[in-house]
């Protein structure tokens, strides 16, 4: 008998108030690396109405503009207008920052294992920067290798800024949120069961003024211009029976940091994969690279992503742990649900001896301080809005399927005996 049940994953558009924070404290760690590429940073920020406040801790030889970087930013979002309650040029912008922990920085400078006994590798030589766990995910549901719910909802959130900003629909204004839920048979994506968008708007559009038209206009306008191109290259599409829900509330006029505050770091599950896979806890936006709660769960990723596009499973999870200051992880989990075509112990020997795990290596490996072209000092600013995984509009170092064929030769080679 077939086993059916519905999964759901949401995403939110970058006028969100707490994308915002997250794509703010991107924005001064690209500033930062961009000038001096061995900076440390932990930049968070708050937002609420008219205000934005950017505090952490940095420690850099950079000299940047903290309040300008903010302003550019919100702009670019499109807070350009004070009805909104908050805009770019009339917000206040506090900062207070401070420099990194002395605790911390000796052992990110300087790994445990190295203080007890030498070691030739440098890479034995960078702890990581905090301890925590990490998880990475892949699937083969789409072609990206990601759960089909959260790249649905994240691919119709990215369209619906996209239509805003084009003036396609010249109503809409920058906060919304997006909801997909998808009907799975078997472990396997059968149908859509339901999409929900919640989208900031003008109070009336056109000569329509009354709530009920408005609305009636809006859910019209984001089926046809919105949800159906979104799915024009999929297998599954929604149905007679799929739900389509719009402004549940009956309207969304009042919205971003005027609506509600936000702060970095409070929307992981939509940074990564949508509840589908498990979570470390750890947030990525505005840390440098030599805090693995990014790095590791960037590195996670590549593991994961390549034994899927390898065909080794339909589907697996990796969890690396650390200690802060040792550079070398504490434990490496690999997890195929029973869809693997070996042993997960099988797997797990060939992520130990095929991929690079340390801090310091992860950060070579991927360009994590200088990545290429850096799209004109904008690199992680660009993740924090839409996902960290599974861009393909962004060529992502560790979105790459560069180890798959390694892996495959080093299961044949070991499966004929070959050292």
């Amino acid at each position: 008998m077939s086993k059916r049940y519905l999964f759901t994953s949401e995403s939110v558009t970058e006028g969100h108030p707490d994308k915002i924070c997250d794509q703010i404290s991107d924005t001064i760690l690209d500033a930062l690396l961009a000038q001096d590429p061995e900076s440390r940073v932990a930049a968070e920020v708050v937002v609420n109405t008219g205000l934005v406040l950017i505090t952490g801790e940095i420690t850099s030889k950079a000299q940047v503009n903290y309040v300008d970087l903010a302003r550019h930013k919100i702009a670019e979002i499109g807070y350009t207008d004070s009805v909104n309650g908050f805009a770019a040029h009339s917000c206040a912008v506090l900062v207070a920052l401070d420099e990194q922990s002395p605790d911390i920085a000796q052992g990110v400078n300087s790994a445990a294992e190295t203080r007890v006994q030498s070691s030739e590798d440098r890479y034995d030589q960078t702890g990581a920067g905090d301890q925590g766990i990490m998880f990475g995910f892949a699937s083969d549901e789409t072609p990206e290798l990601m759960p089909l719910p959260i790249s649905l909802a994240h691919r119709i959130a990215r369209r619906l800024a996209a239509v805003r900003k084009t003036q396609q629909l010249p109503y809409l204004r920058p906060d919304g949120k997006t909801q997909v839920t998808v009907a799975y048979e078997d472990g396997r994506p059968v149908s859509i069961d339901t999409i929900l968008i919640s989208t900031q708007h003008a109070p009336s559009i056109g000569d329509l003024s009354d709530v009920a038209a408005v609305q009636a206009k809006i859910k019209e306008d984001l089926w046809s211009v919105v949800v159906e191109p979104v799915f024009e290259d999929l297998e599954v599409k929604p149905d007679a029976d799929t739900k389509f829900w719009v402004n549940p509330t009956g309207q969304f006029v009042v919205g971003g940091p005027q609506g509600d505050s936000g702060l970095t770091g409070r929307k992981i599950i939509v940074d990564t994969y949508g509840g589908y896979s498990r979570h470390g806890g750890g947030a990525f936006s505005g840390k440098d690279p030599t805090k693995v709660d990014r790095s590791a769960a960037y590195a996670c990723r590549y593991v994961a992503k390549n034994i899927v596009a390898a065909g080794l499973a339909q589907k697996c999870e990796v969890q690396l742990s650390y200690a802060i200051g040792v550079a070398r992880p504490m434990s490496i989990f690999v997890d195929t649900f029973g869809t693997g075509k070996v042993s997960d112990e099988v797997l797990l020997d060939l992520v130990q001896k095929n991929f690079e795990l340390r801090p310091a290596g992860m950060i070579d490996f991927f360009g994590l301080r200088r990545l290429p072209g850096e799209r004109e000092g904008r690199f992680y600013q660009d993740v924090a809005a839409y996902g960290h995984f599974g861009r393909s509009d962004l060529d992502l170092p560790w979105e790459k399927t560069d180890k798959a064929a390694i892996l495959k030769a080093a299961l044949s080679a070991a499966s004929s005996g070959v050292s």
